[in-house]
């Protein structure tokens, strides 16, 4: 079937494009749920610092989930964040009911730092095919170890 868009990149190139953003557009739609799955569950001592700063991640993966998908579709990819979707490539699940801000916490260490490498995955597979997907993917990735330093850091205060 024809691309709909047309694409700048060669078929090679824009599938290898393509797979690396419509696996980064699964885990930062996952991680967003993931963020609000936590946000509306959270209670202890730290709360509110971490209630905040989980509106903050969600608000980052949401944002780029855009980015993402929109490149893909520049490309000529058309990307796909439906549930199913999302559900069939998705990261650790997210425990059920009420949570301590400090599983929280180490929760949110381990999902970022399991978004992160696979991010890092991505950008090494796409320098040859796409830099401008690698240069947004590496913007994705430096936004996210940011909040992975932040979560580490409250997390290894707790310990």
């Amino acid at each position: 079937m024809d691309i709909a868009t047309g694409s700048p990149l060669d078929g090679p190139d824009r599938d290898t494009a393509g797979e690396a953003l419509q696996g980064a557009l699964v885990d930062l739609v996952d991680l967003s749920l993931t963020g609000k799955q936590a946000h509306w569950n959270l209670y202890g001592p730290r709360f509110r610092s971490v209630h905040l700063h989980l509106d903050e991640v969600v608000a980052t993966a949401r944002d780029f989930a855009d980015q993402v998908a929109e490149r893909a579709a520049a490309i000529g990819v058309s990307p796909d964040g439906r549930a199913a979707t999302v559900a069939a490539g998705s990261l650790p699940e997210a425990p059920s009911g009420w949570q301590a801000d400090t599983a929280v916490v180490e929760q949110l260490v381990g999902t970022l730092s399991t978004v992160v490498a696979r991010m890092r995955e991505r950008i090494a597979k796409t320098g040859e095919a796409d830099p401008v997907t690698q240069d947004l993917l590496i913007t994705v990735t430096a936004a996210l170890e940011k909040h992975a330093w932040m979560f580490r850091a409250e997390h290894e205060t707790r310990g």
